[in-house]
């Protein structure tokens, strides 16, 4: 009979009525359940896991649009300090030439802007900056703009994993210069690595409002691409652009190892070096003594994507990974082409020296 009693048991001298009608349904619910979590874990579990393994990658094409708003942030605030002549200048001590080292309020704030909206868009990605000491306090965050590249720049989705990543930041190059009111020379980059490979350039002049950039294979900005002109192809007359605070090694150097035909052109900040070798003003960027890597990981990558070269003077890769030191000690050299004759001068050079050295 339906509904009728199933069984009796006694619990604490009171009866319990089962029936069965109940545990029908209450199987048939079980049931359901066990298979919709067997399903579950069979079907969506991958799914979930892919999302979660997504997470973990980085996209470069938004990395590029992130890197150039950056730049491009971090050089507005730079401007409005200039604007305004506050700057708030302070010393951080003394150069390895013994030249002082400045810090401004424009550095902090183009850090804080531009460290900041990085690490907003990219939270499991390693970053860099000169200015890492600086404590940000509320920075103007922005939005991702994809309207900063232009039209025909072709930017593919790529993706790669965030822990092969490093950025490099670098809020105000030629920060000596910038007190001085040089502006030509003042920059805001930033670099991308992956794998401790240099991909995404950008150098941003705050001053000019021009940025160049680059993404190795793909595109690069069309101010880079009018100002890139054909190089000398004569290494007998070489321009080479040396750093105006620090010049006398590297005016020596390029002098014994070039011959009496040799240029030089003095300049200031590492992204503007680049530029002018860029732009045929030199034929060679020459630095003698250490330099820290978010001065030249900008300009490397963007040397890369036109065809040069940048290494150490030795002629070894400059590696941009997280493991390794954020200074660089080898000094480096720069070039659109024949980088190979240029090192083999600077080889001969060094083992000239070393011969009279020991000869003495």
């Amino acid at each position: 009979m339906s509904g009728a009693p199933l069984t009796y048991e006694k619990m604490n001298g009171r009866s319990i009525r089962i029936n069965r009608v109940p545990a029908t349904i209450t199987a048939v619910l079980l049931t359901i359940v066990l298979v919709y979590l067997l399903n579950f874990h069979q079907e969506e579990r991958p799914a979930l896991y892919g999302m979660l393994r997504s997470d973990n990658k980085v996209n470069l094409r938004k990395m590029l649009i992130a890197a150039v708003q950056a730049a491009q942030r971090g050089g507005f605030e730079v401007r409005d300090v200039a604007h305004t002549r506050e700057l708030k200048e302070r010393s951080k001590g003394k150069t390895d030439e013994g030249a002082n080292d400045p810090f401004t309020d424009a550095d902090a704030r183009s850090h804080c802007v531009m460290k900041q909206g990085l690490k907003r868009f990219f939270p499991r990605v390693q970053i860099f900056s000169e200015e890492d000491k600086e404590h940000c306090k509320d920075a103007h965050i922005f939005d991702l703009d994809p309207t900063v590249l232009h039209e025909t720049a072709e930017v593919p989705d790529v993706s790669v994993s965030a822990r092969d990543v490093t950025v490099w930041v670098d809020p105000l190059d030629a920060t000596q210069e910038f007190t001085e009111e040089l502006y030509e020379y003042v920059t805001t980059m930033v670099c991308v690595a992956v794998a401790g490979r240099p991909v995404i350039g950008v150098i941003h002049s705050p001053f000019s409002g021009q940025t160049a950039w680059a993404w190795q294979g793909n595109s690069m900005s069309e101010y880079l691409k009018g100002l890139r002109v054909q190089p000398h192809s004569d290494t007998d007359h070489p321009v080479i652009t040396v750093s105006r605070s620090h010049t006398a090694s590297a005016k020596e150097v390029a002098r014994s190892a070039f011959g009496d035909n040799v240029s030089l052109l003095t300049a200031a900040g590492a992204g503007y070096k680049v530029l002018q070798v860029v732009a045929n003003n030199a034929t060679a960027y020459l630095h003698t003594s250490k330099i820290k890597k978010w001065d030249i990981c900008a300009g490397d990558a963007i040397l890369q994507a036109l065809g040069g070269t940048m290494t150490t003077l030795s002629g070894e890769a400059i590696n941009y990974g997280p493991n390794d030191s954020p200074v660089n000690t080898e000094g480096l050299l720069a070039t659109l082409e024949k980088h190979d004759e240029y090192i083999d001068k600077l080889s001969k050079h060094r083992s000239e020296k070393t011969a009279k050295s020991r000869r003495r």
